[in-house]
């Protein structure tokens, strides 16, 4: 709106250095929030910018933009093409590999938690545990308690769409543990809501089985 371009000027201007930041955190403030389609709007906004000047944000993109993908493999979305999201989530992979081969203390769990998303989707069980296991070790080590929470997290879905409801409920305890620390009430809220379905899953279970 007008307020907006007065304060981060035309975001149709390619020599407007305000934009790329400005698509950058809405796109990962899109994420966290769970709003998958308006994370892709500006990812995508954001690649289309030249990036080189900014190449960790870049980086950092990558990640969520690669994430975001699977996402909207995961819940089928409408109106996403699944060979585009498939590519974005490969160059995700790609190019988060090279970051960690500089950085692994950066960027060795993001590339587990993408490899372990990848893995989860071609139904390699055994490989995506052992990847989300390592992602969220590698994310307490580098002291990454938000990337933390979100592995924990992914890997409590993962358990609670096969059907181990036991696995998905310690996993989703500790996703909630790291998301308290960050101090994100909304995330301690979603995951809470989880917590509550899974329980009276197990209650019904438990009802079932006597």
């Amino acid at each position: 709106g007008i307020q907006e371009k007065a304060v981060f000027g035309d975001l149709d201007d390619p020599s407007n250095k305000l934009r790329d930041v400005l698509f950058y955190h809405r796109a990962i403030r899109a994420y966290w929030s769970g709003y998958t389609e308006r994370c892709y709007y500006y990812s995508e906004k954001y690649m289309s910018i030249s990036w080189q000047e900014v190449r960790f944000m870049k980086v950092q993109m990558e990640f969520y933009h690669g994430l975001n993908s699977l996402d909207i493999l995961k819940k089928k979305l409408r109106g996403f093409s699944s060979v585009k999201c498939k590519e974005a989530l490969r160059t995700s992979i790609s190019v988060m590999r090279n970051a960690a081969i500089h950085s692994d203390w950066n960027y060795a769990n993001k590339l587990c938690l993408l490899v372990a998303e990848q893995q989860s989707l071609s139904c390699d069980h055994l490989n995506a545990i052992k990847l989300y296991d390592a992602s969220i070790k590698s994310a307490r080590k580098s002291g990454f308690i938000h990337e933390q929470g979100l592995a924990c997290e992914k890997a409590g879905f993962y358990y609670k769409r096969y059907g181990a409801v036991h696995k998905a409920l310690d996993y989703f305890k500790q996703a909630r543990e790291c998301y308290e620390e960050w101090g994100s009430s909304m995330k301690v809220d979603f995951i809470q809501n989880e917590l509550n379905n899974v329980n009276v899953q197990i209650l019904l279970d438990n009802e079932l089985a006597r």
